[in-house]
């Protein structure tokens, strides 16, 4: 929330409360889905990039895909003109997550080789680049996390380098994360995203 709407709710909380009250009301007979895109619409028409990414990454967690992203877009046309879905696109360019990649938009989900078993160290976090995605690994004896490198909260790759013992910050907005759990454990409440993994003949297997 920006210091502005915190300032007024500060001050004026009763026409504050009203109005986000109205707010939950009004989108009472729509899906978390449909609310995230059309949220998604409106950070294009007034080109608020942070509430852009913001609400983008909302409606990718909450089951909107990278197609259903850029028809939106498309489709609020006579309201948004080129100009602004260009200002958008350039930002998810910018973004380069990989699942708008043009060669990933209508990929099936499979499972992606990433190392052998040797590759991954005992109670140490390692990082690897596989497949045009970078990840993150924790394994405790038979236990083994695959975690996405981009952060939760505005899909963030997050380096190597972010990495301090066990604990990994996104340099973005310093969401910090224990690696071990995955959990967030200062700034933000969302934890790293975990990809599925198996091992076969030796090799350490994720799926996306």
């Amino acid at each position: 929330m920006s210091d502005a709407l915190n300032y007024l709710l500060k001050t004026r909380p009763e026409a504050m409360s009203a109005y986000f009250s109205f707010l939950k009301k009004s989108e009472t007979h729509l899906d978390t889905r449909t609310r995230d895109l059309i949220s998604v619409i409106t950070k294009v028409a007034v080109q608020t990039e942070g509430g852009f990414r913001q609400y983008l990454t909302r409606a990718l967690r909450n089951g909107a895909s990278p197609n259903e992203v850029i028809d939106a877009l498309l489709m609020a046309f006579p309201v948004l003109g080129l100009a602004k879905i260009v200002w958008a696109t350039e930002i998810l360019l910018e973004m380069d997550i990989p699942e708008f990649r043009p060669d990933n938009l209508n990929a099936e989900p499979e499972w992606h080789d990433i190392a052998s078993l040797e590759e991954v160290p005992q109670e140490e976090a390692a990082y690897f680049e596989k497949d045009g995605r970078h990840l993150f690994t924790w394994r405790k004896g038979e236990q083994i996390a695959v975690y996405d490198s981009r952060c939760p909260h505005q899909v963030t790759d997050i380096p190597h380098l972010s990495l301090a013992g066990t604990t990994l910050t996104c340099p973005k907005h310093q969401w910090a994360f224990d690696i071990e759990s995955g959990e967030c454990i200062a700034k933000g409440n969302r934890p790293l995203k975990r990809f599925e993994h198996k091992i076969s003949n030796g090799r350490l297997l994720a799926h996306w």
